[in-house]
């Protein structure tokens, strides 16, 4: 599943049918009504947005605030049950308390999924990340490098490589 930077709900579709258009496109898969309500509410459950949207489920999910427009993504992201959920900086276009909201929704999800996070916010890295991955451009239109990997809280207060340890400071970057 993917999620990015910028909200991105269908804008032509409601609620419920963001969160299903995974599954709608998934090959020779047929649905009936009945799954989808279940995997809608189970989603929008998952994504901590229900209790604010089931009962206005057939309105437009771009007509949500940004902060439930993300969460309604993560919701269509996480309806086709990935092993994988990459996101990339998932908050950086929202106010303080949708991301807060955001933080605490990761924290949830990665005991059912395995979530990448890519991100320049160093807070939010050691917020909510269990391992670490330290990657550095070596030029212009030069590959990345990884520079360092481990356990978040290693990494954070007691990098090995010099290049992190400037990094996570605030030295460059």
């Amino acid at each position: 599943g993917m999620v990015f930077q910028r909200p991105n709900p269908f804008p032509t579709m409601s609620i419920y049918d963001n969160v299903i258009a995974g599954l709608k496109l998934e090959k020779g898969r047929r649905i009936r009504k009945s799954e989808t309500d279940v995997v809608v509410e189970r989603s929008l459950r998952g994504a901590n947005l229900w209790n604010e949207v089931k009962d206005r489920l057939k309105a437009p999910g771009a007509g949500l605030s940004g902060g439930q427009q993300q969460r309604l993504c993560i919701a269509r992201a996480i309806a086709v049950e990935p092993e994988v959920l990459l996101m990339d900086e998932p908050a950086s276009a929202l106010d303080p308390i949708s991301t807060l909201a955001i933080e605490d929704l990761v924290h949830e999800l990665k005991t059912e999924f395995t979530i990448v996070i890519v991100t320049h916010n160093m807070q939010q890295a050691a917020r909510v990340s269990d391992t670490t991955a330290f990657y550095n451009l070596a030029g212009i239109g030069q590959p990345g490098k990884l520079i360092e990997y481990g356990p978040t809280q290693e990494i954070f207060s007691s990098p090995r490589e010099k290049q992190t340890e400037d990094y996570i400071s605030g030295r460059f970057g």
